[in-house]
C-alpha cells in the first residue's frame, strides 16, 4: 500500500492553473472567438428563434380548435419543434465557446434548413425561402472558414484527478 507523501507539493497557484478554451496552454488567456464564430452562432440562434416562434404559433392554433387529423400527431410535432429549438440554442452557445462538436451539429441544421428552403422558394413564397436560404449557405460557408475551424477545436476535459 502506498503513502501519501510526507510534504505535498503546494497547490498551483491561479496564475498557473489552465483556463477554459480552445487553446490549452497552461497560463495562456481565453481566446476571444473569430467575428465568423460569433455570426455563425447568431445565425443559429436567431433559427432557433423562429422555430420557437413557429412552436408558439403551432400551439396557439392547436388550443384554439384548427382541425388536424390526429390531435396526438399534433401534439408530437409541436414537441419536436419545441426540442429542435432547444438543441439549437445549446448549439449556438457552445458554438460561441468554441467546442468541437457544433460544427458538426450546425451544418446539419443548415442541411435540413436548405432541404426546407428550397421547396419554399421554388413553390412561390420568395420571401419565405430567402428567409431561410440565404442564413442557412451563409452559415455553411463561415462554418468552414479556417478561423472558425480552428477556434472550434475544444474537446471536453477531463475532470481534475483530486
Amino acid at each position: 500500500m502506498s503513502r501519501p507523501p510526507v510534504n505535498p507539493p503546494a497547490s498551483p497557484s491561479p496564475s498557473e492553473e489552465p483556463r477554459p478554451g480552445p487553446d490549452r496552454n497552461a497560463g495562456a488567456a481565453p481566446v476571444a472567438p473569430p467575428p465568423a464564430a460569433v455570426v455563425t452562432a447568431l445565425i443559429v440562434a436567431a433559427e432557433a428563434t423562429a422555430l420557437l416562434v413557429a412552436a408558439g404559433w403551432y400551439g396557439y392554433q392547436l388550443l384554439n380548435g384548427s382541425p388536424v387529423l390526429s390531435f396526438w400527431g399534433a401534439v408530437f410535432t409541436l414537441g419536436l419543434l419545441l426540442a429542435f429549438a432547444a438543441w439549437l440554442y445549446a448549439v449556438a452557445v457552445f458554438l460561441y465557446r468554441g467546442y468541437r462538436w457544433t460544427r458538426a451539429a450546425a451544418l446539419v441544421a443548415q442541411l435540413f434548413v436548405l432541404t426546407i428552403g428550397f421547396p419554399t422558394l421554388s413553390g412561390g413564397l420568395v420571401v419565405a425561402g430567402l428567409a431561410m436560404l440565404l442564413p442557412a449557405v451563409a452559415a455553411i460557408v463561415l462554418l468552414f472558414h479556417s478561423k472558425v475551424i480552428s477556434y472550434a477545436s475544444r474537446t471536453g476535459s477531463a475532470p481534475p484527478a483530486l
